[in-house]
């Protein structure tokens, strides 16, 4: 989990990298301790209101496409430049229309140890098809958490930024500032 100053520095960092003319407002940061993913929004294709969705959205992938080859070398400048500064690695994403694409996110791996059960359930999500691999069935049932308790979560992460603002205004604040 990154603290608080650490996503500031970075979002200030990553607003004055990147060219204005990139994104339609600021881009969304999210970090952890492996990774920061910049996902910003394009201006969606202009079309007819009888567009099929179908239509739509390969307007929308057709933007997608032409952004990231066009961007690829500067974005690549900009990584390098923030994974040197903060030694984490970083994805690029966009948002355009109701299409989001992630280019290239690390995957990274965890060390976990599952019970039986555990490992049943993963098992069945592979033989059903649902997953490839053990690994990917753990991704699924993360995402699929993810989903039903986006709230939760969201309440968790706002209590560890509570905590990491206590931590830092603690006794040692001064000890630190003198050294």
């Amino acid at each position: 989990m990154s603290t608080k100053t650490d996503t500031e520095r970075v979002r200030g960092w990553v607003t004055g990298r990147l060219p204005g003319e990139w994104f339609e407002g600021e881009p969304e940061l999210t970090i952890d301790r492996d990774e920061i993913l910049i996902v910003g929004t394009l201006k969606a294709p202009e079309q007819g209101g009888d567009v099929s969705a179908a239509e739509r959205s390969a307007a929308e992938e057709g933007r997608i496409k032409q952004f990231r080859e066009d961007t690829r070398e500067r974005r690549i400048e900009i990584a390098r430049e923030l994974e040197h500064a903060t030694r984490r690695k970083v994805a690029w994403g966009v948002d355009c229309g109701a299409t989001r694409k992630v280019f290239t996110s690390l995957s990274a791996p965890v060390m976990t140890r599952l019970r039986q059960p555990e490992r049943q359930v993963l098992d069945t999500l592979v033989e059903a098809g649902v997953a490839r691999s053990r690994s990917d069935a753990l991704g699924w049932c993360v995402k699929l958490v993810s989903q039903h308790a986006d709230t939760w979560l969201g309440d968790l992460r706002e209590a560890l930024t509570k905590v990491e603002d206590v931590r830092s205004a603690g006794p040692d604040k001064d000890a630190e500032a003198k050294k």
